[in-house]
């Protein structure tokens, strides 16, 4: 591109010490190849090891850093907001800090941007994690696709460039729980998805645990879907017809045939089969009274603890 680009890039940083200055070559050989009017926004999410004393030290070689330190780990959907509300270039780009969404493909985007899109964003093609992993991101796409009130790309991820103006409407959304990839589907405009071939770890384990990877599932659901709260009526309904059958046959058996009600078993079955679907209902309810509560109590999503080239 021979024009220079304004350009913004998120990194949400965890654990990274090892190979930011990796990550920072990578950019640093597409910001010359480009001629990028670059910021580089990194958001340290409260890392056990010295990843803030890594970006201190690259800080120092590339004047085009600007870094803030959460103070604890606030989660990936959370740094990555964080940094929204930190850029300000005309396109704005997410990335990981591992490497698995390479900056070589940065220029494709933009390109793409270039033709009329607002948004275009990864659609990933192939991934490198073990098959478990495979099978857990695929159901979950499917799922949200089947589940939500909005139009998310099955297998798409945070890697995306975005114009400013999709950023700052995305940040009026204040959730407490936010799944980006739904917000950026729900604010609008004009959007596509490009295909890529997603890379393997640079080095270490990732940091989505089982636990991380259900929280974020959970609030893509939840924050962009009312089928959970709809199921709760049809379950009712299910239970309701299947007791009036069940009573119906029982009583007809004893009227017309004289068959004696032996109902221990069959009401131990059924005192667990209902019991089960009542305290489903009431943790589908119980999920959306705890993101409601998160909401009602206002509380900031994330504090900055510390901050480089950045003014608060």
């Amino acid at each position: 591109m021979s024009d220079s680009v304004s350009l913004s890039i998120i990194v949400p940083v965890y654990n990274s010490s090892k190979f930011l200055h990796l990550l920072l070559a990578e950019i640093e050989k597409e910001r010359k190849n480009e001629n990028w009017d670059l910021e580089l926004v990194l958001v340290d999410d409260g890392s056990k090891d010295s990843s803030f004393d890594v970006i201190r030290n690259l800080s120092l070689n590339y004047n085009f850093i600007k870094a803030v330190r959460l103070s604890k780990n606030f989660g990936h959907q959370i740094a990555v907001k964080t940094g929204l509300g930190l850029v300000s270039k005309e396109y704005v780009a997410i990335i990981d800090d591992d490497l698995q969404d390479p900056p070589n493909l940065l220029p494709r985007f933009l390109k793409v941007l270039q033709e009329g899109y607002d948004v275009a964003y990864g659609v990933r093609k192939k991934r490198k994690e073990h098959f478990f992993k495979r099978l857990s991101y695929s159901t979950f796409y499917r799922l949200m696709s089947l589940l939500s009130n909005i139009d998310v790309q099955l297998d798409s991820g945070d890697f995306c460039v975005m114009k400013l103006h999709v950023v700052k409407n995305m940040l009026k959304l204040r959730e407490q729980n936010p799944f980006l990839r739904g917000m950026r589907s729900w604010v609008g405009f004009k959007q596509i998805g490009v295909e890529y071939e997603r890379h393997s770890r640079v080095d270490g384990d990732s940091g989505y645990t089982l636990k991380k990877l259900l929280k974020i599932a959970m609030d893509g659901i939840f924050s962009f879907s009312n089928v959970p709260i709809k199921l709760i009526t049809l379950l009712g309904c299910f239970g309701l017809f299947f007791a009036l059958f069940y009573s119906g046959n029982l009583i007809y058996r004893y009227v017309f045939f004289g068959i004696e009600v032996r109902g221990f078993t069959s009401l131990v079955l059924m005192i667990s089969f209902f019991s089960s679907l009542i305290l489903i209902c009431l943790g589908i309810i119980g999920e959306y009274i705890v993101r409601i509560y998160d909401e009602v109590r206002q509380r900031p999503y994330s504090i900055i603890a510390e901050s480089i080239n950045v003014e608060l």
